[in-house]
């Protein structure tokens, strides 16, 4: 089982998370609200991939490492204050998912033009994420359910992320011909694709 899907277990049966999300509750901070901040988190840490690959400012990458661990706590809040505050609603699980998929790209497009992979590394690790999370929608609207399943979720992706934005910051070097954010495009790229048929074909033996 892939980390996304423990760390989504682990969230939606916490009790803590559901404490904090009440608090957050009570402030009049809405599930949406949220949904917004983890975009913009997103937006800037791609800005700062790119800034700090094209101009090397290598100290930019650990603010985006935080900024991409921003948009991952807020992503993962979001829906555990709509249920806790009883707003849950097809609207805003359908917002979240747009959102979800442009932080992706931003993030994974700013790694892009910051030179940290190939351009031709980048676009199959997109079509890949891009893919992953067509497989789990469409699952969904045949009826299905959601599939959150596979080798790598959303989290694993973003985790995967941050640990290589990190190691990247503390070491810009190159080992074997790339740097770390580089090896961690091409394993998203690798990982991402067998998680799209994955899903795919678990969906395919359903129906």
């Amino acid at each position: 089982m892939a980390i996304d899907s423990l760390l989504r277990s682990f969230v939606n049966n916490c009790w803590l998370a559901r404490k904090i999300a009440g608090v957050i509750a009570t402030v009049g901070i809405s599930p949406n609200s949220l949904s917004l901040l983890s975009l913009f988190s997103a937006a800037i840490a791609g800005l700062l991939f790119a800034i700090a690959g094209l101009k090397g400012l290598h100290l930019l990458l650990l603010f985006a490492g935080i900024l991409v661990a921003v948009n991952a706590i807020l992503d993962t809040f979001d829906g555990v204050l709509a249920r806790e505050a009883g707003i849950a609603s097809k609207k805003g699980d359908f917002l979240d998912h747009v959102i979800d998929r442009y932080a992706d790209m931003f993030i994974l497009c700013g790694i892009i033009f910051g030179g940290y992979v190939s351009w031709e590394i980048g676009l199959i690790a997109i079509i890949g994420i891009l893919l992953t999370s067509y497989m789990g929608t469409q699952a969904q609207a045949v009826g299905l359910g959601r599939i959150y399943g596979g080798m790598v979720g959303r989290a694993d992706r973003l985790l995967l992320i941050i640990a290589a934005t990190i190691l990247t910051w503390l070491y810009p070097y190159h080992a074997l011909g790339f740097s770390f954010l580089g090896w961690c495009m091409l394993i998203l790229a690798v990982l991402s694709n067998l998680t799209a048929l994955q899903r795919f074909f678990y969906a395919w033996r359903r129906l």
